[in-house]
């Protein structure tokens, strides 16, 4: 070999060598990578979240979200390529598309998308249209990485985007947010108001070493972008000029317009190649001089000014109908239908009008029609918003009603996250563009109040928005409305759900498409009607509501239940509503009047579940008396009792062919059953935790069960063998529900989330969040488009199969108070509520003197510190709060819990306040630095209270498992467990010498204890549901304990006896608490109020209300209400003359 070819031998191997390192150094480096954040699992290293790694992740995983169809798709040809590159080759992390609005970079970003899918695991693309929330945002592509596996997100936005980035390492994602102006002060190089994160969140993605990519389209640069892009660096920007010649003419052809090449180029070049102009300026061609372009450019066009001088000249040339069409296809910022248009508009001439308008706005380009709904550009979208923003803000300082009566601004009926977009770009708007040129709320509001009195003196009962539009303004602007008149007026469209309109005069108005506050307890069962029009709730007021899922407004309530009510069911043909209770009965109902036509009554214990026959001629029930009932629904006589389980009977299903019946219980199993004869066909075993939920699939082949175990199982109908495990949910499986293609499995959990299966592969491909509690019903629409889910946070929601969005939430307001307790000198009660205020009484004048308003959830417990100087508090937000009594200022808030706190007390010597929670801890903490202590670890117990003794050295917790546990103060050991009740328990007490401890379960009874040996020394019984309370007078001789069955019983402690049961409150009892002098009993209801008892007669001697939303709201005359909507503002505080 020549000396040459061997050099050249020796370079090209070498040069192979090299390659082959360099490979191994990537492949180990990626290796390295990955198994530093499986160690970041692992290990759990505080300061960077955790990394789900899922053994099941799909290689390929694709989610268009809103992107539209780009099957019609103009040149860039050079742009795709050039953009590959970058990506595909170069690896950018970070890529802005830019242009003006309407050049094509939405179309140019999902055509990329498309062509360069392959090259990634994960691909997603949203809009930012809409300016969601980054958390929102970050929530939607962490969970998508995850493969809807990682659900407990960090609270803290830096964190979530720390979690993010991880999965960009660990996974090659492609991400593109669209429509990123949306988020930016228009000008400004600066961010939207609550939305500088995204800042962040771009520089970390183009700052931080990782495999992914992140595509951005946006008419201005942000300035992390301007700050970090290079030709040679990961973070670049391509910005989008107009189409070639070439490209443009293929716009001409589509339009069928007649022109010579020349002519083309000119007209082209007149608009620059802005595809949206040309489209635009094609049909203007096509319908005003015949698709002929010569002709065209024979008149005096002006140049191309710009998309919004052009948009100026359109619309200028449309008619009045169309140019309505087009405002309300703004207002409503989301594709809609004819029928939808038809109800917005305040006075149409005809449908064929509306659908001939429709049809000239498509040809024209200035609307998008998909399938069949209509919508806007983004671009178009904006200019019509402004424009609408600009004629409202100069009518309301002029005077003129026409734009503020012909259109709404904000629809209070629409989906909540349009409604909260409405807010943002319309209403926000508008009410800066009006502070700009009034300089202060005052002036706005008397503008608006000027504008209401010229209304009620000249144009009562007018048809329109402009009612609804001012009181929506005013509450946005936090007016204070009381005493505000808008008797006689039209109120479309007013959305008046948390306001607070105490004196409101509302007389002879008209309130169509409004809504208002509702009345919610805690959901237990949520179910559809047949046609899927009418959604039924049983709550735990012992209540039935229908909803209407149009518009969310509820129609009827049913009322009969002494307990709550656990299950409810329509009948096939959607004439009847069942319903279940723990008051031990099962009522019918007619659906068309909500009158109780029949009570089943053979349980001798809570009714859990029940389910209609497909024929609607039997029912099943299942009981914690552990058996099932099979009844007639003809006249209600029961055929016969199915009896096998050693356990509570949680939940029944009939097969679809009402051949058999399932059953899930607390004793683990599931059992199938035969209608014909009631033998026991199969028992299924498998779970390792008591059972909740069970469901046949609408095919008759799979059952679903659901278990405390957190897992769903499917299983063989016809053999009883497990088919599939679905693992996920983080804590107890509470109902599973199959679609009607039997194709999906919802699943509702203690995690507070809902997780949406394929009953297929078992793969959880949805995860839906939003519920704050343990959700305990989820069902599907008929057409399994929605999903509906209800829960102990007092809400239900309304979400979208498709993309797991939150369309409605039925949220209620509940005045109940949770908690009372009196201060040691006896002159103040305090009270926390569900209403998430604390209140300070003045017992010399019985008036709210103080209002602590800091919590967001439900207030717990409130307790006052020995000395009586300090207020401690605690909620479901999780915290414990410290107060000043003195100047109601907050001294601390203690957030170290991960769940709800539902119990708080300070040590005798006031060093020390104790807190129990759902996250099965006691944390001792110190008054005084408010630092945690102590933790006291209870791995299977849910805390629901806790009480220190007398002399400081003991503490009592309860909770869950059914037990009280006595620990040591100073070294957190449990000394004690005290067993005996058979129910979860509530609340515990030591007795003021320190001897007897008295405990209060769901087993209906109170039990006293010796803390010398531990044994239960009585069993106090009379109580016939939970009690929620239990508490010593000072001198140790009686005990008090309230409950569900809405009484108070005072007990002589000596002999267990029962000396008084107090009546009064209409809702169950949740505090009861001596006052010092052990004369007065205060009790803190469901009801709203608090009474005051005199403990010698057991009399009532005075009521306190908590003052609710509607205090004194004249709604006389008022029409556009359902009886179920008047009974509930009434019961918010409104009145009839």
């Amino acid at each position: 070999m020549d000396p040459i070819s061997a050099t050249i031998g020796f370079v090209v191997g070498l040069i192979g060598f090299i390659a082959s390192v360099v490979q191994v150094l990537d492949f180990v480096d990626k290796r390295r990578e990955k198994q530093l954040a499986i160690e970041r699992v692992e290990k759990g290293n505080p300061n960077q979240p955790a990394i789900l790694n899922p053994k099941s992740q799909t290689p390929h995983r694709i989610d268009w979200g809103e992107a539209v169809d780009v099957s019609v798709f103009y040149g860039r040809a050079e742009e795709l390529d050039k953009l590959t590159k970058w990506i595909v080759q170069e690896r950018c992390r970070l890529v802005s598309l830019l242009g003006m609005g309407g050049i094509g970079k939405t179309s140019l970003s999902i055509k990329l998308a498309q062509q360069i899918q392959d090259q990634f695991g994960y691909v997603i693309w949203r809009s930012l249209r809409n300016a969601p929330p980054i958390q929102e945002i970050l929530a939607e592509l962490i969970k998508f990485l995850s493969n809807q596996q990682q659900t407990d997100l960090p609270e803290d936005v830096g964190d979530r985007i720390s979690l993010l980035i991880d999965y960009l390492r660990s996974s090659k994602c492609l991400l593109v947010l669209d429509n990123a102006e949306s988020i930016l002060q228009p000008g400004a190089l600066a961010y939207r108001e609550g939305y500088e994160a995204y800042g962040e969140l771009l520089k970390r993605i183009g700052g931080t070493s990782h495999q992914s990519c992140l595509i951005l389209t946006s008419r201005e640069k942000p300035q992390e972008i301007a700050a970090s892009e290079g030709e040679t660096l990961p973070v670049r920007s391509l910005q989008l000029t107009g189409l070639k010649a070439v490209d443009g003419e293929e716009i001409f052809h589509t339009q069928g317009l007649s022109g010579t090449q020349a002519e083309e180029v000119q007209l082209i070049d007149f608009y620059k190649g802005h595809p949206l102009a040309l489209k635009i300026i094609s049909t203007t061609i096509k319908e005003l001089f015949d698709g002929n372009i010569s002709e065209f450019l024979a008149q005096d066009t002006v140049v191309f000014g710009g998309i919004r001088e052009l948009l100026d000249q359109q619309f200028n040339r449309l008619s009045e109908l169309e140019k309505e069409v087009m405002y309300w296809l703004a207002i409503n910022r989301e594709p809609i239908g004819i029928a939808e248009l038809r109800e917005d508009i305040v006075s149409l001439a005809s449908q064929s009008s509306l659908v001939e308008a429709l049809q000239s706005l498509v040809r024209r380009s200035l609307i998008e029609k998909i399938t069949s709904l209509f919508t806007l550009q983004p671009v178009v979208m904006e200019y019509l918003s402004d424009r609408l923003i600009a004629e409202v803000s100069e009518g309301i300082i002029s005077g003129e009603r026409e734009f503020l009566n012909r259109y709404a601004l904000m629809k209070a009926t629409a989906k909540d996250y349009i409604r909260e977009a409405q807010i943002r770009f319309i209403i926000k708007p508008l009410a800066e563009r009006l502070l700009d040129l009034l300089l202060n709320n005052k002036k706005i509001e008397n503008k608006l109040t000027q504008i209401l009195s010229t209304l009620r003196e000249n144009f009562t009962h007018q048809p329109g928005y402009i009612g609804g539009n001012i009181l929506n303004l005013l509450c946005y602007l936090q007016t204070d409305l009381s005493n505000y008149d808008f008797s006689n007026l039209t109120l479309w469209q007013a959305y008046l759900k948390g306001a607070n309109l105490q004196q409101l005069k509302l007389v002879n108005v008209a309130l169509e498409r409004s809504v208002f506050t509702d009345i919610l307890a805690t959901i237990f069962s949520v179910a559809f009607s047949p046609n899927g029009k009418i959604l039924a709730t049983g709550d735990a007021n012992g209540e039935i509501r229908l909803w209407q899922i149009d518009d969310g407004q509820q129609i009827l309530i049913c009322k009969g239940h002494t307990g709550f009510v656990r299950s409810v069911a329509f009948s096939p043909d959607g004439q009847l509503l069942a319903s279940g209770s723990v008051d031990k009965t099962i009522k019918l109902w007619k659906v068309s009047d909500g009158k109780c036509i029949q009570t089943l009554q053979g349980h001798s214990d809570r009714v859990e579940s029940i389910a209609y026959s497909s024929d609607g001629q039997l029912l099943v029930s299942g009981s914690v008396d552990q058996s099932l009932r099979i009844w007639s629904v003809h006249d209600g006589k029961c055929l016969q009792v199915l009896q096998g389980h050693t356990r509570e009977v949680w939940s029944v299903a009939f097969s679809p062919d009402s051949q058999s019946v399932a059953s899930g219980s607390f004793d683990q199993s599931l059992r199938i059953w035969s209608v014909n004869d009631g033998k026991c066909l199969q028992v299924l075993q498998g779970h390792t935790d008591k059972l909740r939920s069970v469901a046949f699939s609408p095919d008759g082949k799979i059952l679903a069960s659901g278990s405390h175990d957190t897992t769903v199982r499917l299983w063989s109908v016809s053999d009883g063998q497990c088919l599939q495990v679905l693992h996920g949910h983080t804590d107890r499986v509470l109902s599973v529900k199959f679609s009607s293609d039997s194709q999906t499995i919802a699943s509702s959990s203690s995690d507070q989330t809902v997780r949406l299966w394929s009953a297929r592969d078992g793969q959880c491909y949805q995860i839906l969040q939003g519920h704050t509690h343990e959700i305990w019903s989820v069902v599907f629409s008929p057409d399994g488009k929605i999903l509906a889910s209800g829960a102990y946070d007092q809400t239900v929601r309304l979400w979208s199969v498709n993309d797991g969005k939150c369309l409605k939430v039925f949220q209620g307001y509940i005045n109940a108070v949770d908690s009372v307790a009196f201060s040691p000198d006896g002159e103040t009660l305090a009270s926390g509520s569900f209403d998430q205020k604390v209140r300070l009484w003045a017992l010399s004048n019985h008036q709210c003197r103080k209002i602590f308003n800091a919590h967001t959830q439900q207030v717990r417990s409130v307790v006052f510190s020995p000395n009586g100087e300090i207020l401690a508090s605690c909620s479901n937000d999780r915290t414990v709060r410290l107060w000043s009594v003195k100047d109601g200022k907050c001294l601390n808030v203690l957030a170290e819990h991960t769940h709800k706190v539902g119990s708080i007390a300070f040590s005798p010597n006031g060093e020390i306040v104790a807190s129990g929670s759902n996250d099965r801890t006691v944390r001792l903490w110190s008054v005084s630095e408010g630092k945690c202590l102590k933790v006291l670890q209870d791995s299977t117990n849910q805390v629901w209270s806790v009480a220190f003794s007398p002399d400081g050295q003991l503490f009592a917790s309860a909770g869950y498992d059914q037990t009280v546990r006595l620990w040591s103060v100073n070294d957190a050991k449990c000394l004690k467990v005290l067993q005996g009740h058979t129910g979860q328990v509530g609340p515990v007490a030591f007795s003021p010498n320190g001897q007897l401890l008295a405990s209060g379960a769901n087993d209906q009874t109170v039990r006293l204890w010796s803390l010398n040996d531990g044994k239960c020394l009585k069993v106090l019984q009379g109580h016939t549901n939970w009690i929620w309370s239990v508490t010593f007078s000072p001198d140790g001789q009686t005990l008090a304990s309230g409950g569900d069955d809405q009484t108070i019983r005072l007990w002589s402690v000596s002999d267990g006896k029962c000396i008084y049961t107090l009546q009064g409150h209409t809702n169950r009892v949740w505090s009861v608490a001596f006052h010092p002098n052990g004369q007065t009993l205060a009790s803190g209801s469901g009801d709203g109020t608090i009474k005051l008892w005199d403990v010698k007669t057991g009399k009532c001697f005075k009521t306190l209300i908590v003052e609710r939303p509607y205090e004194n709201m004249n709604i006389t005359g008022v029409t556009g209400l359902t009886k179920a909507q008047i009974a509930t503002l009434k019961a918010l505080g409104a009145v009839e003359n």
